[in-house]
């Protein structure tokens, strides 16, 4: 430890002590220094503190201990005599701090901090700090961190990625001139912003489109946003789309929500049923799809969010507007890019492709052996005429699948309905509705149990209805469940 020499007139002392005062005011006044100087020596790394003229007027005892100087020593002393390669006089002059700057002490380059001191506005001093971490340190630290962000980056282009849509282009599965001439159509929309409106009858794969345009596109890292404006109520559609601010009415969360709109900023926002949506609700679209900004519920600022709309419904919106339920205004908005889905019967060629594609799907999903259909079944399919498209077509493997002993799908484990009854009902009379409904119904349940050999759980999937519902329908009829011998 160096020998401390007798100290200059311009000592800490000096320059803190109070004026003319109370004793108890000078009492408390030592204490709080006697307090803030145990404070300052406390601080793990090396603390300095100087005058607007580069004197030093504190000096801790980290940083007299990493000089091995004793820390009353520099008092009143001009930095530069003390600590090598400073700048805290400049910073003094200047008023401006210097973050995070490196600095060549003791031959090791260290991190410093140099921030002014203000009283009124105007500076009364420069606070220094040197973290006591060598600089090579600090640097693979910050490649670490580097890299951490780098990965954080990435994986959240992944889950992005993995939450946005579960279908591509890929997905849309059809050998037709219909669907070759719609996915045409739809990577040519991938390329633009432009709103697209989907058509088509119920089941028939509007959402499987709408996330393969945005897939395709260049939104694809951002979110794919849903909403079916039939299944929220009226009065609560408006904050699902354009969020609410915290208490901007009764039951609403506490901390606010955002939107459907906001959510989809950069991305797409998809809403199905468009043709539900209220009549009062129309224009407020209407205004959000122009102008790319709204306002929370109970908000005041505007909310600005990028995002593209694909719509889709299965009513005929041309007349909805001729009977007023539907705007003008907001069709032609919508309906810029324009994609018509057609029904499955209306191309049967992409049936048994489609139904090969899904079976395949469905055995991989549930970890089944791979299964295929024999030729009777693909001509059921083919003949049937699938109101339900293709939302029927995949409820009907489903079942098939359950029932399924081997890896053939036959007639038998068809749904009845598919099947048809195979006995002859010519010669039959019916005197009435309700009795030919009664005779259809008993001869469906009969020949299911002989189907599924008499197994109730088999017989309820093939009718499909629920096992306590056969039991019922068996005691109604007096229908035997135990086969004949």
């Amino acid at each position: 430890m160096k020998k401390v020499p007798d100290q200059p007139a311009a000592s800490c002392k000096k320059i803190f002590t109070p004026g003319r005062q109370s004793p108890s005011r000078v009492k408390k006044t030592a204490k709080e220094l006697k307090n803030f100087n145990l404070v300052f020596d406390s601080i793990h790394d090396g603390a300095v503190v100087i005058d607007t003229d580069g004197y030093i007027a504190h000096f801790n005892q980290a940083y007299g201990d990493f000089l091995g100087i004793d820390p009353d020593y520099p008092i009143g002393k001009h930095c530069t005599e003390i600590i090598e390669n400073t700048r805290m006089h400049i910073v003094a002059k200047t008023g401006k701090p210097e973050i995070n700057r490196t600095q060549q002490i003791k031959s090791q380059e260290m991190m410093v901090q140099r921030i002014p001191l203000r009283l009124n506005g105007k500076i009364i001093g420069v606070y220094g700090q040197v973290i006591f971490k060598d600089i090579r340190e600090i640097k693979k630290l910050a490649s670490r961190l580097s890299m951490l962000e780098s990965k954080v980056k990435l994986y959240e282009k992944e889950l992005i990625n993995l939450r946005s849509t579960r279908y591509t282009m890929e997905s849309i599965v059809g050998v037709s001139d219909a669907i070759s001439r719609l996915k045409t159509e739809a990577l040519k929309a991938t390329a633009n912003q432009f709103p697209v409106l989907i058509t088509g009858e119920s089941g028939t794969g509007k959402e499987l489109f709408a996330q393969a345009i945005h897939h395709a596109s260049p939104r694809k890292l951002y979110p794919f946003i849903r909403l079916n404006c039939a299944a929220i109520p009226a009065e609560l559609l408006e904050s699902e789309l354009f969020g609410y601010e915290k208490g901007a009415f009764t039951g609403a969360n506490p901390r606010g929500k955002p939107g459907k709109f906001e959510l989809a900023h950069r991305g797409s926002i998809f809403l199905d049923e468009i043709g539900e949506l209220p009549l009062k609700m129309q224009p407020k679209l209407l205004r959000v799809l122009e102008e790319k900004e709204f306002e929370r519920i109970g908000g005041t600022s505007i909310i600005r969010s990028d995002f593209r709309l694909i719509a889709a419904t299965n009513r005929n919106l041309e007349d909805m507007m001729t009977k007023g339920l539907f705007r003008r205004d907001l069709f032609y908005r919508l309906n810029v890019i324009s994609l018509q889905i057609p029904s499955l019967r209306e191309r049967r060629e992409d049936i048994i492709p489609l139904a090969r594609h899904l079976l395949e799907k469905m055995t991989q999903d549930a970890a089944f052996a791979e299964t295929h259909m024999d030729e009777p079944v693909e001509k059921m399919l083919c003949n049937y005429d699938w109101k339900g498209n293709v939302r029927e077509l995949t409820n009907v493997l489903e079942r098939a699948l359950s029932s399924v002993e081997g890896d053939i799908i036959r007639s038998d484990d068809l749904p009845f309905y598919l099947c048809g009854s195979k006995k002859n009902q010519g010669s039959r009379n019916v005197s009435t509705l309700k009795q030919a409904q009664i005779r259809a119904e008993k001869e469906a349940i009969q020949m299911a149990l002989e189907k599924a050999g008499h197994n109730k759980t088999r017989a309820a999937r093939l009718l499909g209805i629920h096992r306590t519902l056969l039991y019922k329908k068996v005691d109604k009829y007096a229908i035997s469940l135990v086969p004949e011998k």
